[in-house]
């Protein structure tokens, strides 16, 4: 039979409205679902994502990695001091098909959505699942078209296309960002189409582990829009 977290999902603040701030950091959100019993691989999976992120700024050196929430890495792999987890550096996952002039943080983000797709699969969360879809299609029609603007070849810069949603299915999401009048515009608009399409994804009042999953993946935008626009504050 299927847990329920009706305690922790009771415990849990609300999250108002995209815009709001986070009700609480992804560190805090770890450890209260971690001793509420919640589904910590599935919550965690999906967090690594924006660890990978700020890990990213780190070393392009646009925050100091004590300005980061780091729920899943350590500082020490935030830095590059210590190595990343091994799926994430562990070639697998039919990478002989792999382009070789493929970037090497990109091989890092393919190798991470297998991670979450067999994650999700070999625990079953179809929300998370479907999340894997969403978020590696949207990335690589956003790749094509700025390959397309820039009459580059996209294919370098495809990550684990056999995951992502068909390109087809991105149409509205890239209209809109195209009428982005600045690049910030541009992001604050995905984050947007990520928070409706969530919005429409979540179960409601099941107690499940895909709410709990749901709450990471909003609170997780949340907290990326934040830091978007932590110097207007």
């Amino acid at each position: 039979m299927p847990r329920r977290h009706y305690y922790l999902l009771c415990a849990l603040p609300a999250l108002k409205d995209l815009g709001s701030p986070p009700p609480l950091k992804k560190s805090e959100f770890v450890t209260l679902v971690h001793e509420c019993g919640g589904p910590e691989s599935k919550v965690q999976a999906l967090l690594l994502s924006d660890d990978l992120l700020q890990r990213e700024a780190v070393f392009c050196n646009e925050i100091e990695v004590g300005e980061g929430d780091f729920a899943c890495l350590t500082v020490s792999q935030a830095l590059g001091d210590q190595p990343l987890p091994w799926f994430l550096i562990s070639e697998g996952f039919d990478e002989e098909a792999v382009p070789a002039d493929m970037p090497p943080v990109d091989m890092i983000w393919r190798r991470y959505f297998f991670h979450v797709d067999t994650v999700a699969r070999r625990l079953g969360s179809p929300l998370l699942a479907r999340w894997v879809g969403h978020e590696v299609g949207l990335r690589n029609a956003l790749a094509r078209a700025r390959a397309d603007a820039l009459s580059l070849d996209p294919r370098p810069y495809l990550v684990a296309e056999e995951l992502g949603d068909p390109a087809s299915a991105f149409d509205r999401e890239l209209d809109d960002w195209k009428r982005a009048p600045h690049p910030l515009a541009g992001l604050e608009v995905l984050e947007k189409h990520r928070w409706d399409w969530l919005t429409d994804q979540e179960p409601w009042y099941d107690f499940g582990d895909d709410e709990v999953v749901a709450y990471s993946a909003k609170l997780m935008v949340l907290v990326r829009r934040q830091r978007m626009f932590r110097d207007n504050v």
